[in-house]
């Protein structure tokens, strides 16, 4: 059997699944070309955000830290996205766990156990919502852990460049 004969018996839920994936790794592949630029050009940044500051003494490194947390900030969007995508496809293949079960079920209610054929459909139809399910959320999973650590050692640079910059 081939891929798109598995997708066509999965049903909509795996179109549904492909969907999902088509989107988080547009996002992702979108966070990493902003996430290279970013880093490019972090100095660029860090006296962007130097100019931008009004700095005293007392309230230097809670400026810096607030200001520069901010401009994180502006890089993560989008990766709720990405995790929200991680979170509900293994539910959506569930979902379609279930609906595999409840036909296999069904079929067995009408027909009896005489022939296994009769269930191994909607059994097919289970398996194959829950290996798409995971196979969307395992790497969104994993791509939205590495961007918030990214995006956690950025902010750490930017800080020490600029306490850097104004010591």
């Amino acid at each position: 059997m081939d891929l798109v004969s598995y997708i066509d018996r999965g049903g909509i839920i795996v179109y549904i699944l492909i969907v999902m994936n088509i989107i988080g790794f547009t996002i992702m592949l979108w966070k990493t070309f902003v996430f290279f630029i970013a880093n490019m050009n972090i100095n660029q940044i860090a006296q962007d955000i130097i100019s931008s500051l009004k700095l005293t003494k007392e309230y230097e490194i809670a400026q810096v830290q607030s200001t520069v947390a901010l401009r994180v900030k502006k890089l993560e969007s989008g990766l709720n996205t990405v995790k929200l995508i991680a979170s509900i496809s293994p539910l959506i293949g569930l979902l379609g766990t279930v609906i595999g079960i409840l036909n296999s079920f069904d079929s067995i209610s009408h027909l009896g156990l005489g022939d296994p054929t009769v269930f191994s459909s909607g059994i097919s139809i289970a398996l194959i919502t829950t290996v798409a399910g995971l196979l969307v959320a395992i790497p969104h999973y994993i791509g939205y852990n590495y961007f918030i650590g990214s995006l956690d050692s950025m902010e750490i640079k930017l800080e020490k460049i600029i306490l850097d910059k104004i010591d």
